[in-house]
């Protein structure tokens, strides 16, 4: 009797760290993923335990893996997330799946929970919300349950963004041109309640022209990302912060904006080696048509909303790991969406630059990435992936009826690629 409890111990000890070894994968591919958004937070969450987690580039939509716990489980249901437990051999044998060179997908190990900063001015001095929009980029970070921190210009140039890993650039004009929404918003008073905070923002951190406040901010950014931060950007702050880096000593505003002319010549001596993405562009130097530049394909644009879709990329996972995590998703096909800045022209992006995702019968790129120093930036042209023409004072998206959206997966892809293993950030 005595010989058969010790010989069910010892298989007992062999079998505890098989059940040990278990992992958890959310498969990401369209038909088995209850909640893409949410899987994308749960991942971090993880990260933020200090688990380590794996991206699996290609395989079932960019699936997610992490050690199997009764904490992760329950919190999976708790988020309505869909996932499989796997053994330890199922894993390996997945890997080994994966890293066949004749495959064209991956292993990414995520090792970090990237610090993430939203640049936006949130509240004015009363403490009232002042910009009759909501961001895309917050709502599907507060949707997924991703933690933020918001700053602004003072911030800014206090040296505050080092502390962060990953920057996103608010709907922002960085012209000095509040959006150019003089013609049809400078009667309203959430219009002239923003003017004002921009104002005394500048003369609080001693400039005369608010679009000087803005070129400061600007350089710090772009000195941000060439130490190896990474900044992505949507709609508007995408083209204006290239037009205030390229038009830097100039003066660009009509008066209406700032109280004199703006410089008759400027279109000659824009400087595009100073830019991130753009170059040879016009500006568009009316103060009263809502538009900057020619980067914008949003002037003239004839795409029928009912056909308005953008095509993403295919990279090699293997040679090719950056393009390949910021476009994992369950379709290659994506909903087109406006905004302020919809799509960029393509006689206007740099050579250099990556086009990730694009709308090619429009001849439009919607989705670009590059390299600036050490660091990375992405742009991501429109407003709202899930609202095709979103207004002024429109309400917020309701995530919560578009759990599976292929356009917010791809905001998600690029808060979660700082956490990817170093090594597997070079391109």
């Amino acid at each position: 009797m005595i010989r058969r409890i010790v010989f069910a111990l010892v298989l007992f000890a062999f079998a505890l760290p098989q059940v040990r070894a278990a992992y958890m994968l959310l498969p990401m591919d369209e038909n088995s993923q209850r909640d893409h958004l949410k899987a994308y937070g749960i991942t971090y969450w993880v990260l933020s335990q200090g688990v380590e987690a794996y991206w699996l580039l290609n395989y079932r939509g960019g699936s997610f893996v992490f050690p199997q716990t009764s904490v992760f489980e329950r919190e999976c249901k708790i988020r309505n997330i869909s996932y499989e437990i796997i053994a330890e051999a199922q894993f390996a044998a997945i890997q080994e799946e994966i890293l066949n060179p004749e495959v064209n997908m991956d292993v990414i190990k995520l090792e970090k929970a990237p610090k993430i900063a939203v640049y936006s001015p949130d509240k004015n001095e009363k403490g009232e919300t002042i910009q009759p929009w909501d961001d895309a980029v917050t709502l599907v970070l507060t949707y997924a349950e991703i933690p933020y921190d918001v700053l602004y210009d003072t911030e800014v140039l206090q040296g505050k963004l080092p502390e962060y890993d990953w920057l996103h650039l608010h709907h922002e004009d960085f012209t000095g041109q509040y959006g150019k929404f003089y013609a049809s918003q400078s009667n309203q008073p959430w219009y002239r309640s923003h003017v004002r905070m921009m104002e005394n923002l500048a003369k609080e951190n001693g400039f005369a022209k608010v679009s000087q406040l803005k070129l400061a901010v600007a350089k710090r950014i772009a000195e941000y990302v060439a130490g190896g931060g990474f900044m992505f950007a949507m709609c508007s702050a995408t083209d204006t912060y290239d037009i205030a880096l390229a038009a830097e000593g100039l003066d660009i505003c009509a008066d209406i904006y700032d109280g004199d002319p703006a410089d008759p010549n400027a279109q000659n001596k824009l400087d595009f080696s100073k830019t991130f993405a753009f170059q040879n562009f016009q500006l568009i130097r009316d103060p009263l048509t809502y538009e900057h530049s020619s980067i914008d394909h949003n002037l003239g644009r004839n795409v029928n909303p009912e056909q308005d879709y953008f095509t993403l990329f295919d990279f090699s996972a293997k040679w090719d790991p950056v393009p390949t995590m910021l476009t994992q998703n369950h379709t290659r096909t994506v909903k087109g969406f406006m905004g302020q800045s919809t799509a960029f022209l393509k006689n206007t992006i740099k050579p250099q630059v990556l086009t990730m995702g694009e709308n090619k019968p429009a001849n439009e790129a919607r989705y670009i990435h590059g390299i600036y120093g050490f660091g990375f930036w992405t742009f991501y042209g429109g407003h709202d992936p899930e609202d095709y023409k979103h207004y002024v004072e429109d309400p917020p998206t309701d995530l919560s009826l578009h759990p599976t959206s292929p356009g917010y997966r791809l905001i998600l892809n690029n808060i979660l690629f700082p956490a990817a293993k170093k090594k597997h950030q070079k391109t």
